[in-house]
């Protein structure tokens, strides 16, 4: 029996694919292994997104490729970076044996038996708007929780982005699909579902001619053994009043709202070929919290992208301090090339992009700080996660998603991974909290 190692990385979308693949791998009677020592064939999966996802991708490549002076007999390239660079990969990086593309993760079994044979230099890159159906998975997150896939490729074609020529079209799993796999979850165990997609809310638009996330979010919310649904990617133009109902009227769904806005200059919206405006951005916003108050908004923004002047800028840290979101990832703009803002006059300096990516971040980490306080004598249902070195029990609330957000370190004994319980939070830092089990 072959061992195959497995690292995979970038995006939960990603992650997905990873677990599929290692499922297939399992059942065609492949061992996985986390030791890399002892793999005779090492898989990376790798992310194409932005340039540090790049370099990360390169870096894990070239680290996994000493693995073939021992045991390994084959290192295998899958994933965003395979699909977008595999002539290139294959030219600078002699060690690798085979490039899969997103669209052709489902013959990794047949690629694998090949490099094992002797083959090498493998290109397979099938059509990248594959059909979704339900597959089976090897989960590699923690038991009680699990991604689910409910939709592939985007269609919005922002300005900055290479997401749509490396997964292709939009196009939606039959919503049969998304349930069978959903109580397939439930019963090994999962609790919280998180629902991924390069974009949630157009959620069946392909398949059934309108949007159908609210429809989806009332059946999931009917399984046995589920008890936190979390909705992740929604685009604030497809957010629609009968969505913010369906979470503010759930037991289950939580009031979770993972809203990408990228700015809030109209003028660099347009250039981003974004769809919304500030004015309707700040209804959105004013509209969630007016209906749920103890909603938890995140969201991510792009600093210094083409044009972006110090006006610009201003506009956005105003915003920010003005509105106060909950959870904020700030990221300086990548020019990626084959889109169309790489070709945009008025790049900004990298030195001026981390300066202003710096700025706020610090302001937000006081707005972080702030809110976090305030949470200290309240008592929250937290579910938790594994225990740390120091012997602390962690979790999160219904405000934070897995490795993004923040976490709870809680005073405690028996508790096990999926328990969910009441935490009266006794202690607040910048972006965690500290907290004991309260019964009540």
């Amino acid at each position: 029996m072959f061992n195959v190692g497995f690292v995979s990385l970038g995006c939960d979308k990603n992650r997905v694919d990873a677990e599929i693949m290692l499922s297939l791998l399992s059942k065609n009677g492949y061992n996985i292994t986390n030791k890399e020592e002892d793999a005779d064939v090492i898989i990376v999966n790798t992310c194409g997104f932005i340039e540090s996802a790049k370099m990360e991708s390169i870096e894990t490549i070239l680290e996994m490729s000493k693995n073939k002076e021992g045991r390994c007999k084959s290192l295998i390239v899958t994933g965003c970076m395979a699909q977008r660079y595999r002539d290139e990969l294959l030219k600078e990086m002699p060690e690798i044996d085979a490039i899969v593309g997103v669209g052709s993760y489902r013959d990794i079994c047949n690629i694998v038996d090949r490099t094992l044979k002797g083959d090498k230099g493998i290109i397979k890159t099938d059509s990248i708007d594959y059909i979704l159906d339900m597959e089976e998975r090897i989960l590699t997150t923690p038991s009680h929780y699990a991604y689910l896939k409910i939709a592939e490729g985007c269609n919005n074609n922002c300005s900055y982005c290479i997401i749509p020529k490396l997964r292709g079209k939009f196009r939606s799993k039959k919503m049969e699909d998304i349930l069978n796999e959903a109580n397939s979850l439930a019963n090994i165990g999962v609790k919280e579902l998180i629902l991924i997609a390069q974009d949630t809310t157009l959620y069946g638009v392909d398949l059934y001619g309108k949007k159908m996330i609210s429809n989806l979010l009332k059946e999931l919310e009917k399984i046995d053994g589920i008890e936190w649904i979390r909705l992740m990617y929604c685009y604030p133009e497809e957010i629609t009043d009968e969505l913010i109902d369906t979470i503010k009227n759930s037991k289950k769904i939580l009031h979770y709202f993972d809203i990408p806005l990228q700015h809030i200059s109209n003028k660099i919206l347009r250039r981003m070929n974004r769809r919304t405006t500030k004015e309707q951005i700040i209804d959105l916003i004013t509209k969630i919290k007016f209906s749920i108050p103890d909603a938890i908004i995140r969201t991510s923004i792009i600093v210094g992208f083409p044009g972006e002047t110090e006006e610009d800028f201003n506009e956005l840290k105003e915003f920010l301090n003005e509105y106060q979101l909950d959870r904020v990832g700030i990221f300086t703009y990548s020019p990626e090339e084959n889109t169309p803002a790489f070709y945009m006059e008025d790049q900004i300096d990298d030195d001026i992009k981390e300066k202003r990516r710096d700025i706020l971040m610090q302001n937000q980490a006081h707005i972080s700080a702030s809110k976090n306080q305030k949470l200290v004598g309240e008592i929250i249902d937290v579910i938790i996660d594994g225990v740390n070195k120091k012997g602390l029990f962690y979790g999160r609330t219904y405000g934070d998603a897995p490795e993004i957000d923040q976490n709870v370190f809680i005073k405690g004994t028996n508790l096990n991974k999926g328990d969910i319980v009441k935490v009266k939070i006794t202690k607040s830092y910048t972006y965690d909290l500290m907290g004991e089990v309260v019964e009540v």
